[in-house]
């Protein structure tokens, strides 16, 4: 696959200083903004994976007239990280 290139974009100096001084040793801006980039794009993608399912829930609850109450549901988490941090 032949590689592309994302258009190029100007900021202000300040900003390109301070991520210039956050890059770690051998690493360039051009791989910074980069991964940058990949992440931005996983955590939306990982965003949509999470509205979807509270709306495929939302769905199966009106359908199956299935509810849980919330205050239920936080002392159940409350109790399994509880459990989780003993053991």
């Amino acid at each position: 696959m032949k590689t592309a290139t994302i258009p190029s974009f100007r900021v202000d100096p300040e900003l390109r200083q301070t991520a210039e001084n956050m890059l770690h040793k051998g690493e360039t801006l051009s791989g910074f903004v980069e991964q940058s980039l990949r992440a931005n794009i996983k955590r939306r993608q990982l965003h949509d994976e999470f509205i979807a399912r509270g709306l495929a829930s939302r769905d199966e609850a009106l359908k199956s007239g299935k509810y849980f109450d919330a205050d239920n549901v936080l002392c159940d988490l409350k109790d399994m990280l509880s459990d989780a941090v003993v053991k």
